[in-house]
């Protein structure tokens, strides 16, 4: 019944996919100053200015292109416009650029962009070692931090480590994170003080000529301050979650009986309370690693100079770039989808009391 429960989970995700899809279709149609009126502004603004190096902005005729209105010029615009139309593929109704768009996706063909002569599958491995870096990184120093600090914060619960803890973790939580990276780069990057870190790029420019451990550490040493930027909001949230866990856990009446009957306190915390109170820190892994990859990394990219995943989507955003933008939409929430039914998988592994399949019946 549980494997049928998740058989069933993973046959939904082609039609979840699919609602996804097609609801920021519909947004995007709705959405003014497409990919077209982009391109059409930016050739204005061209000729425009060519025209007034030319005329020596005289305020003459030749500045006209930029409104059309001189002989021919609308003819030329409409010739324009529907060149970019049939390049974009916008001389198609919706529903048939919909149904084209589907099938190429099933196929994992997502087109070329726009505005940049490569496929969105070749930007997208382009730009994937970046924010995989940033995001696996982060998340394991996440979790490697909050989770013993969180266990000991209910072990020590009221002490002056447990406060103090609390105000430091709280401070950072309240800091944003390209605030705190500026503050790294300045303090440690040669931004005023120390040179400790360099403060560009994911690895340095005499790459292929370190050897293997020289590499893992040059490797290392660039990604440090932006994992460490990244990270110190998502640790002092799960430091707290994982805290109220096991202090929710501890008074309980099973870990009072069990103490009443002799067993020590490494004993109870790790042999009974661990396994309940994990479970909702599991939960949250796959939220967390999606925000570390694509999201929450896109002002670190650009503080950092590091060309990602997150900057990709968001340039594709303001360019209109509509290929990149479902693209990296289809990908993500793909992504997103099967991780959370991983992560339901593993809360079964974690307590086998839970049964995912009797919701079924």
């Amino acid at each position: 019944m549980k494997y049928r429960y998740f058989l069933k989970r993973l046959a939904l995700i082609p039609v979840t996919l699919f609602g996804i899809i097609a609801l920021n279709f519909v947004i995007v149609q709705m959405a003014p100053g497409g990919p077209v009126e982009q391109m059409m502004l930016k050739l204005d603004g061209s000729t425009t200015s060519a025209m007034t190096r030319i005329g020596g902005g005289s305020g003459d005729t030749l500045q006209s292109g930029s409104d059309s209105s001189y002989r021919g010029g609308k003819g030329l615009r409409d010739e324009l416009r529907q060149e970019l139309e049939h390049r974009f593929g916008f001389d198609k109704p919706p529903l048939i650029r919909f149904g084209m768009m589907i099938k190429n996706y099933l196929k994992f063909d997502f087109g070329n962009s726009f505005y940049q002569d490569k496929s969105v599958i070749a930007l997208i491995l382009e730009k994937m070692p970046v924010s995989v870096s940033l995001g696996l990184f982060s998340t394991l120093l996440i979790y490697l931090i909050s989770i013993p600090l969180g266990i000991k914060k209910a072990v020590k619960h009221g002490s002056n480590f447990d406060q103090t803890s609390s105000f430091a973790l709280t401070v950072s939580y309240a800091m944003p994170s390209f605030l705190l990276a500026i503050f790294l780069i300045i303090v440690f990057a040669g931004g005023r003080y120390l040179q400790w870190f360099p403060l560009r790029g994911l690895v340095s420019d005499n790459w292929d000529e370190l050897t293997f451990f020289g590499k893992i550490g040059d490797y290392l040493h660039h990604l440090f301050l932006p994992v460490l930027a990244l990270s110190v909001g998502g640790i002092a949230s799960l430091t707290f979650l994982t805290k109220n866990a096991f202090l929710d856990e501890l008074g309980k009446f099973y870990c009072r009986t069990a103490k009443a009957k002799g067993l020590s306190r490494n004993r109870i915390l790790y042999g009974h309370v661990f396994q309940n109170a994990m479970l909702i820190v599991i939960a949250g892994f796959p939220s967390l690693l999606i925000s570390m990859l694509f999201t929450g990394s896109v002002l670190i990219e650009v503080i950092f100079s590091l060309d990602g995943l997150g900057l990709l989507g968001f340039e594709a955003v303001q360019n209109r770039d509509y290929p990149v933008i479902f693209g990296t939409l289809y990908l993500f929430a793909l992504l997103g989808l099967v991780l959370n039914v991983i992560s339901d998988f593993v809360y079964t592994l974690v307590d086998p009391r839970i049964h995912f399949g009797k919701r079924l019946q």
